[in-house]
């Protein structure tokens, strides 16, 4: 099914035998906290839809496939936050999550657009904004989509999954009756996954918001339109058993889901893989705002260098780049009209801002592979004096892994470009963080980064 065989030849120099569904689970959550959608969506719509595609008598092999494009379905999702605040003068979670409950009539999104474009704004920046929706919103969600459809089509390349699921992901927005997009597809001619994931993740929004008779109340109403009659009476079938429904509110729901994968089994990562997941991941992150194009790996990338001249051996360099690389995941979870402000940040600003080390450590935590980076890339914020966040330990408590990773997320922080400023030259970077040693930065670490630095300049 993978496109890279996991065979015996990688039985030798791996890591633990993990189940993949394991680490794509956990991960899920941080697509969830992009939508802006309540803790477990992709958990729950992967419970959905795989019970529709098991009553559609699919084989284990397209259980598979479907399975992932399930849990994976909103990978692309970061890339639109920032477009999505600008467009409606709105965070870009609440937007996402309560557009979803708009069925599509031009009168109700209309409503929705008076509603919820600038609601903080001046009068005539929201005036403005109001026009540019009216204006140019349909070209723009167009555009939107597509790159959205794209994006989480080549990152699921990139995590080695076959075409087909790449391709379920693209296609969540088509419709059966050829009103959704980014192309326009009508009936059979939208990929089989993509049908039961778009009704799936409906299913959920709906169900958590109003209910489980609010939710078959649209499958009913959409069936035809948005969806496939026929996986709608799959499903209303499905919708008759009360398990079906107790099984969603389960505790252990999440263990239930990974044990549904169809294979069944755990399979062997090795550590390339691992690193292509860190990878992938990384670029949904920077996705979220065009200040952090490949921000996470370029820091990955200095964090190895310094960890080299630091005297590590090359299996802990690996692991603390996958940490460098997720260090920023939690930062899905903050608006992108926090993130991309050009001013400075009210107090209650920083408050959310620093929440984002607790998603960080949160998210990582969830994967027993990557468990042991979960403090510290969680901890990249904290500062030798005491005076960091989230957690205000001192320097005896902060590990040399962390401090790596926190001087390569100044240095790249302070070279590239941000809404409130253009990039520093290397030198005044240097100089700056050289002023923080001691303080924020450990002296050993300064060393290496120039020394790395001299040699090689910044990542590009």
């Amino acid at each position: 099914m993978f496109q890279h065989k996991f065979s015996e030849e990688f039985v030798t120099n791996v890591e633990p035998m993990v189940s993949f569904a394991e680490i794509v689970s956990a991960f899920s959550y941080a697509l969830d906290l992009t939508q802006g959608q309540p803790k477990g969506h992709c958990i729950r719509v992967c419970w959905i839809g795989s019970h529709i595609g098991q009553a559609l008598g699919l084989d284990k092999e397209r259980q598979w496939e479907l399975y992932y494009t399930l849990l994976l379905k909103d990978l692309g999702c970061s890339s639109n936050a920032a477009r999505i605040c600008e467009l409606y003068l709105a965070d870009d979670h609440a937007i996402k999550r309560d557009y979803k409950l708009v069925d599509g009539k031009l009168g109700n999104v209309l409503k929705f657009v008076l509603a919820r474009t600038g609601p903080n704004a001046t009068l005539g920046e929201r005036i403005s904004a109001l026009g540019n929706v009216l204006v140019n919103g349909s070209k723009i969600e167009h555009d939107m989509i597509e790159t959205r459809c794209i994006r989480g089509a080549d990152i699921a390349r990139q995590l080695r999954f076959p075409e087909t699921v790449a391709e379920g992901i693209a296609g969540l927005d088509e419709h059966w009756d050829g009103s959704g997009q980014p192309n326009g597809l009508e009936g059979h001619a939208i990929p089989l996954y993509s049908r039961i994931a778009l009704l799936s993740q409906v299913i959920d929004v709906f169900r958590m918001a109003n209910g489980e008779e609010a939710a078959c109340d649209e499958v009913r109403k959409r069936s035809g339109g948005w969806f496939d009659p026929v996986l709608c009476d799959v499903f209303l079938e499905i919708a008759e058993d009360p398990a079906f429904w107790a099984a969603l509110e389960a505790r252990d729901l999440e263990r239930r889901v990974i044990a549904l994968e169809p294979s069944r089994q755990m399979m062997v990562v090795d550590e390339d893989f691992l690193d292509d997941i860190a990878a992938a991941f990384g670029q949904v992150i920077d996705a979220k705002s065009p200040y952090t194009s490949g921000h996470s790996g370029r820091v990955a990338v200095y964090a190895a260098g310094v960890a080299e001249r630091l005297g590590y051996e090359k299996a802990h360099i690996r692991k603390l780049s996958r940490a460098a690389a997720l260090h920023d995941i939690g930062k899905l979870g903050i608006s992108n009209l926090i993130l991309d402000k050009p001013d400075r940040l009210t107090e209650e600003e920083w408050r959310v801002m620093r929440g984002h080390t607790h998603y960080t450590t949160a998210i990582l935590g969830r994967i027993s592979v990557f468990n042991d980076m979960a403090a510290t890339a969680g901890a990249h914020h904290e500062r030798l004096d005491g005076k960091g966040y989230p957690n205000r330990i001192c320097e005896d408590a902060i590990r040399m892994d962390t401090r790596i990773i926190t001087i390569c997320d100044f240095f790249d922080a302070l070279t590239a470009d941000r809404p409130y400023r253009a990039a520093m030259p290397v030198d005044e970077a240097l100089a700056i963080i050289g002023s923080e040693v001691g303080g924020a930065i450990d002296a050993s670490c300064f060393e290496a980064l120039k020394a790395m630095v001299a040699e090689h300049g910044p990542a590009t």
